[in-house]
């Protein structure tokens, strides 16, 4: 193995060690004979060590099966053997609930000494133990489970630097992950507050102006059918044969999306239409499923077949408060009733009785100032969102680079 990792802190220079995990550890075998803890938890790759009640929000387990559980306590690990696509060998985690527990036999518990268990906690959470366990173990007869003999999973090779190194590299994470959730949390927040305003800033049920408003705005809003707000647009061009870039539309209001289709793998029709900037535009296929969007700048020139039809805005409409007015939950679902078919995915949407749908629309500026406020705030989300990701991949780099 290397002798030390890409990333180390200023000052430390040592060749890391190699220890088994037996050296550091000792498989516990402290059952739960007296019944002395009544809470069983369980091991989850996304969560962690968590109580079986919060998990799968009722206990699984009964009192006659926890008398054979294994005891859990504070800082103790725990293996899963259950695997899955963020853990590809099984999870193991450490026990942080402060308390302790008991764990099914299916899962291994194992206690440390000699080893900083917030160290050799972000071990775990890197990959490079999973070749040991790849080169020793197999996934049994369960296709979900993994399967390695005690006596190999503990003769695991497990790199060491000295305690220091070990406590400021746990701290170094630590850290990382705390500010990955606060910015997390920031993000969560925003979202609700979104959602909400949603709901504030558009007329809900019979309600003729909205629960909140703009200063120096007033007056009923109007109703008008769909077919008076938007007007049938298309501009057909032939076929492509050098290639070119589609348009998409993702279900769940998610917006639009671009594709690149190769020469030789165009559709197999005489015409496509070019999409234009600020319309409205349906997947007549997927319209149950919400798959609607306004265009921007950015897909203009894209193409899309004969089932993506598109409207440009009447007189006195701003295509970006119909964006977000076509999100309502009450227009999902008379999309979805203006798709008949039968079972399955196969409904085909109507656009005539779409267009019946009958919204409340205020003046053009307030439709703007609406507008304005959702767009800075989806910016803002997004900017967020980003950032989350960022700390991610540095987190991740840092999981690289800072084992052996």
């Amino acid at each position: 193995m290397e002798k030390e990792p890409s990333i180390r802190f200023e000052g430390y220079t040592d060749e890391w060690k190699q220890c088994s995990l037996s050296e550091i550890a000792g498989k516990v075998s402290e059952k739960n004979a007296d019944l002395q803890y009544l809470e069983t938890f369980t091991n989850s790759a996304e969560k962690g060590i968590i109580s079986q009640q919060d998990y799968f929000d009722h206990a699984v387990s009964n009192l006659e099966s926890i008398i054979s559980y294994y005891v859990v306590h504070d800082d103790d690990f725990v293996y899963n053997p259950r695997i899955s696509a963020t853990a590809p060998v099984g999870p193991i985690n450490r026990n942080k609930l402060g308390r302790s527990g008991v764990m099914s036999p299916l899962y291994t518990v194992f206690s440390l000494h000699g080893i900083a268990p917030a160290y050799l906690e972000w071990y775990f959470k890197s990959v490079y133990w999973h070749r040991y366990m790849y080169l020793n173990g197999n996934t049994g007869a369960r296709y979900d489970r993994f399967s390695i003999s005690d006596k190999m999973f503990f003769q695991m090779p497990i790199p060491t630097p000295d305690i220091e190194e070990q406590k400021l590299i746990a701290h170094h994470f630590e850290q990382l992950n705390a500010l990955i959730s606060l910015h997390q949390s920031n993000y969560d927040k925003m979202v609700a507050t979104r959602k909400s305003m949603l709901d504030k800033l558009f007329p809900q049920g019979d309600a003729k102006e909205p629960a909140i408003r703009f200063e120096g705005f007033t007056g009923y809003w109007e109703k008008k059918p769909l077919s008076a707000i938007v007007i049938p647009y298309s501009d057909p061009v032939e076929v492509p044969h050098d290639g070119y870039e589609r348009l998409g539309i993702r279900s769940h209001g998610k917006g639009v999306f671009h594709e690149y289709v190769e020469a030789g793998k165009e559709i197999t029709t005489a015409r496509l239409h070019r999409v234009a900037a600020h319309n409205f535009i349906v997947n007549i296929t997927f319209a149950w499923e919400h798959a609607v969007a306004v265009t921007s700048d950015s897909d203009a020139g894209k193409l899309v077949s004969h089932r993506f039809p598109q409207f440009s805005m009447a007189d006195g409409i701003y295509d970006q408060f119909l964006k977000y007015l076509i999100l309502d939950t009450r227009f999902r679902h008379h999309l979805l009733l203006s798709s008949p078919g039968g079972a399955g995915r196969n409904r085909v949407l109507k656009i005539p009785e779409m267009l019946e749908y009958e919204m409340m629309i205020p003046d053009i500026e307030e439709q703007k100032q609406i507008a304005g406020y959702l767009n800075s705030m989806d910016e803002l989300i997004e900017l967020c969102r980003i950032r989350i990701e960022k700390l991610k991949n540095i987190k991740a780099a840092f999981l690289q680079g800072m084992f052996v």
